[in-house]
């Protein structure tokens, strides 16, 4: 009994010990983010952060890469069935996860998700081969996924012991992909997602995270639903500021918790910080979040795993994967065909896709997600021009198919056709991208009849990209009628080049109307 009292009494000691420290270093990271915060032009209120701009570069880079990586791939990927949510899943008795973790690590009461950390090795990691598969891939901007909702940070943290530097891989993941990244020419992302901790651990709570002294991983206890302490608001700002400050991203992303967990106090810190980190140091940054009500004031709009189903006059962005988020040997994979037909859709409708890659526990990238990821690219050396730097038309596209519909949207997506056509502009030239390549050989664009006025939407040459030779092409009342090759230029969808008379501002004919629903 006495040993008993004796043990438990260290414990608490060290606890309080952790406590302490991480609370000096919270401290000291407020004081150098509240610096910051508060020298520049924008102010922790939304009249003030809804004068920042959006980067142009964002509008102009199309397409970025993250990667969902740590712990939890430890567990996830030699896994009977889906566990991406593994360090909540792991503490629910119901949940398949729960009597795998027993089977594989132990007993939830002693051994938890703390415990998983220590398999996390990333014996095979290699930033730079990395940033080169996303470089060939054709991204203009990458990173990690900085934090997921099992609060473990990638990078060499002073605000937290859990981190990759202390513990695990014993290397700043965060920092090595910075360097590697931005020598292949691409802007640097970091997502952020540990704002979801408070409410992701609260099952652990009856088991090793009732132990005080692994409250700076799991949270404070507490009720079921209870809003967040201050305490856990500071560390969250805490770390966000870190990152930033060290790291010097060019985009921060936030999952859902930005706005179901993050109070709007510490909110508008954030936004504050860090538009006025960018504007000391001459940085053009964004962010990008999921809540429409709080993009009214300013950041860009985010949809996972789905996107805007019309037009919009602002540019947003689409999170989705290649696979699963985490590696998993049994979840399946989808089309790179499948992936480019929504990337030029997305892009049509002026937005940008980010897109997830999960490596393996080791640090390797899957074999098929680099397959997937290289015929990406080698779609885009040969239809890049028609997407990096492009603006929308004045419709998206014309077509059966119509996509979208804000976020999750993609589990209701349909082939595309031949008669599938989506637009984008540069200056004057208009682009027509096909979502397919018809039978017969021909493609019709209905939005481009004969103009019944020659100064305004007169097409005057029509070239394939990738294909050296010309094309036999008219304008007709039906449209703009095009006879293609008889071989194809390029894997998945094709692009074709159109000059003319203002056909890159106000395309003429009532086929447009019809165009703007997508039908």
């Amino acid at each position: 009994m006495k040993v008993s009292i004796k043990i438990r009494s260290v414990m608490s000691a060290f606890a309080l010990i952790v406590a302490c420290c991480l609370a000096l270093s919270i401290r000291a990271q407020e004081n150098k983010a509240g610096d910051a915060g508060e020298q520049g032009p924008f102010q922790p209120t939304w009249e003030s952060l809804s004068a920042h701009q959006n980067p142009a570069w964002f509008g102009d880079a199309k397409f970025g890469i993250y990667t969902h990586w740590g712990p939890i791939t430890v567990a996830t990927e030699d896994a009977p069935g889906e566990m991406e949510w593994y360090g909540q899943q792991l503490y629910l008795p119901n949940h398949l996860a729960f009597k795998y973790h027993q089977q594989r690590f132990g007993e939830q009461h002693k051994v938890g998700y703390k415990d998983v950390i220590p398999y996390f090795k990333a014996e095979n990691f290699d930033p730079e081969a990395w940033a080169d598969l996303f470089a060939r891939a054709g991204a203009k901007f990458a990173g990690p996924v900085a934090s997921h909702h099992d609060n473990f940070a990638m990078w060499d943290s002073a605000v937290t012991r859990w981190n990759s530097k202390e513990m695990g891989p014993k290397r700043d993941i965060t920092g090595e992909l910075e360097k590697a990244i931005r020598k292949h020419g691409m802007k640097f992302l970091t997502s952020f997602h540990h704002g979801y901790a408070w409410r992701y651990y609260e099952p652990a709570y009856e088991y090793d995270a009732a132990d005080p002294q692994y409250a700076d991983l799991y949270g404070e206890p507490h009720p079921k639903g209870a809003p967040p302490s201050e305490q856990f608001l500071k560390t969250w700002l805490a770390k966000v500021d870190e990152v930033v400050t060290k790291y010097q991203p060019d985009i921060i992303w936030f999952d859902f918790d930005l706005g179901e967990v993050i109070t709007p106090e510490y909110q508008r810190q954030m936004f504050a910080h860090y538009y006025n980190w960018a504007a000391q140091h001459k940085r053009a940054v964004g962010v990008a979040h999921k809540q429409p009500e709080i993009r009214q004031y300013t950041g860009i709009l985010d949809f996972e795993r789905g996107r805007a189903d019309q037009l919009l006059d602002y540019a947003w962005l689409t999170d989705t994967s290649v696979g699963p988020w985490f590696h998993h040997k049994v979840l399946k994979y989808r089309t790179t065909d499948n992936l480019v037909d929504d990337f030029v859709d997305i892009v049509s409708k002026n937005g940008c896709l980010l897109l997830n890659v999960g490596p393996q526990a080791d640090g390797r990238i899957p074999q098929k997600a680099q397959e997937m990821l290289l015929g990406m690219g080698g779609w885009l050396k040969v239809n890049g021009e028609a997407i990096y730097g492009t603006r929308p038309w004045v419709v998206f596209g014309e077509g059966p198919t119509h996509m979208g519909g804000g976020g999750f949207s993609e589990a209701k997506d349909q082939p595309y056709t031949a008669e599938d056509i989506r637009f984008t502009t540069k200056g004057e030239i208009l682009y027509a991208i096909a979502l397919a390549w018809p039978d017969n050989g021909t493609l019709t664009i209905k939005s481009l009849p004969k103009p019944k006025h020659p100064l305004a939407g007169k097409v005057s040459s029509v070239r394939l990209l990738g294909y050296s030779g010309k094309l036999d092409w008219s304008q007709t009342a039906s449209g703009l009628v095009v006879k293609l090759p008889s071989q194809k230029p390029c894997d998945y969808a094709f692009t074709l080049k159109i000059s003319g008379k203002s056909l890159g501002s106000a395309p003429p004919g009532q086929a447009r109307k019809a165009a703007v629903s997508g039908r």
